[in-house]
């Protein structure tokens, strides 16, 4: 154990001490928030050139109610036809032709696009949206109901759905929208890390043997130790790094929303934490977004997914961290090892694709067994987490994916005490399975 402690200190002294992790900690949490944002500020700030489209309409119904707007000015040809349009909007540059056809009421297919340059879904989507709402208008017309604008405008409904969650003592209040986005992003944190830091200690063992440092400390150290010392040193690294975003975001949620949130929100808050009627005291602001802040705002809530994160994030490391060692002590070169971690990522990337069907159902039968089967495990049970989950679902995959990491640790072992040794020449699947029976 003091071996293995020695090597541990190593390992996490090599990578926490450095300017680089201390910067990609603080600023990591920023730049997730920055990239979450881009688009949509890149879709404010830059738009394209507008787009001028000839209408040719020989049902004279549908141009003169089109919309012009920064995206696309409309411009109606009288009597025109067809292919001297075309013509002229070549030499003009103009974006396209619209065509519409004179039954267009009774066939809403007869329209076409005739474009100059490359089109766009979102241009083209425009264009449907208005010619359908206009065909739809003359439609409503033609049953002789007087003004059906007004009628519509009295009749439209917008529920805001309000979901409380049994519990032993009173109604939870809970966000769909909350428990998906939350999980996701819990889920997409596990694969990130099990992927980065997993690589990271395959490159350091191919270094270190490559360089026959391992050959000169095995003669001190037993290579499981070695093995363990590495793994765990390397696994602490992440576990501080999430330990750190865990403690920002506790006191995010404790001190600084709190303190920036206007008192009828925070009223609106409290009163969906108690069941009571939230959209009667904050009328203007979506029942889901309050109760999505409730639960950002919930200290217990947030610590409780920080300390599951923080389980996971160390079984599921230790796991895959096991099977990425026994890779780098069996080859001489990153590039050896493409063929062998193949298999050690598809789970991962299984179990990033099962992640997003947690939003459609965290309990259907798939991704409830995926969530306790280990190597699939830290992803998707983390993504169910916030859905709320029985306690003994969670307890039983932890169990689960501890016991494969020991039953992974011990085989891994019995491939790196030989694969340290061995030079020159790339395993197979079948000389791997033959050390670990030596």
């Amino acid at each position: 154990m003091r071996n293995i402690g020695l090597i541990i200190m190593r390992e996490f002294k090599e990578r926490v001490y450095k300017k680089s992790f201390i910067i990609t900690t603080l600023l990591m949490p920023l730049l997730m928030l920055a990239l979450s944002a881009a688009p949509a500020v890149i879709m404010f700030f830059v738009r394209g050139e507008t787009k001028a489209v000839s209408v040719i309409d020989q049902s004279g119904i549908v141009a003169p109610q089109l919309e012009s707007g920064d995206d696309i000015q409309f411009v109606v040809i009288e009597d025109g036809d067809l292919q001297t349009e075309l013509k002229k909007s070549l030499e003009s540059e103009e974006f396209g032709v619209l065509f519409i056809g004179s039954d267009i009421v009774e066939n809403p297919n007869n329209i076409q696009l005739y474009t100059n340059q490359s089109s766009s879904m979102l241009i083209e989507e425009a264009i449907a949206g208005q010619v359908e709402e206009i065909i739809e208008a003359e439609r409503l017309k033609a049953l002789n109901v007087g003004d059906l604008k007004r009628i519509l405008e009295q009749v439209e409904v917008n529920i805001n759905l309000s979901t409380f969650r049994n519990g032993a003592e009173q109604s939870e209040a809970t966000s769909s929208a909350a428990s998906s986005f939350v999980g996701i992003a819990l889920g997409f944190v596990l694969y990130f890390f099990l992927v980065v830091y997993g690589s990271i200690v395959m490159q350091s063992i191919i270094e270190e043997k490559n360089s026959r440092i391992l050959e000169v400390l095995v003669s001190t150290v037993r290579p499981f130790d070695m093995m363990m010392g590495k793994i765990l040193g390397v696994a602490s690294v992440a576990l501080t790094q999430i330990a750190i975003w865990g403690v920002l975001l506790i006191v995010i949620s404790a001190a600084v929303i709190p303190a920036v949130m206007p008192d009828d929100i925070l009223a609106g808050v409290e009163a969906v934490r108690a069941g009571a009627d939230a959209a009667a005291m904050v009328p203007d602001m979506d029942i889901e977004a309050i109760a999505a802040l409730s639960s950002i705002m919930d200290t217990g809530y947030i610590s409780q997914i920080v300390l599951l994160l923080l389980l996971f994030m160390m079984g599921g490391f230790l796991l895959y961290a096991a099977m990425y060692a026994a890779i780098g002590a069996s080859v001489d070169q990153v590039q050896d090892a493409q063929q062998l971690t193949t298999p050690v990522m598809i789970p991962i990337i299984f179990a990033f694709i099962i992640l997003t069907m947690v939003m459609n159902d965290p309990n259907s039968p798939l991704v409830v067994w995926c969530s306790m089967i280990p190597f699939t495990a830290p992803i998707v049970m983390m993504g169910r987490i916030p859905s709320g989950i029985p306690t003994w679902e969670v307890v039983t995959s932890l169990v689960l994916l501890y016991a494969t990491f020991i039953v992974m640790v011990w085989l891994a072992g019995k491939i790196y005490r030989v694969g340290i040794f061995m030079h020159g020449k790339k395993p197979t699947f079948k000389e791997l399975y033959k050390w670990i029976r030596y």
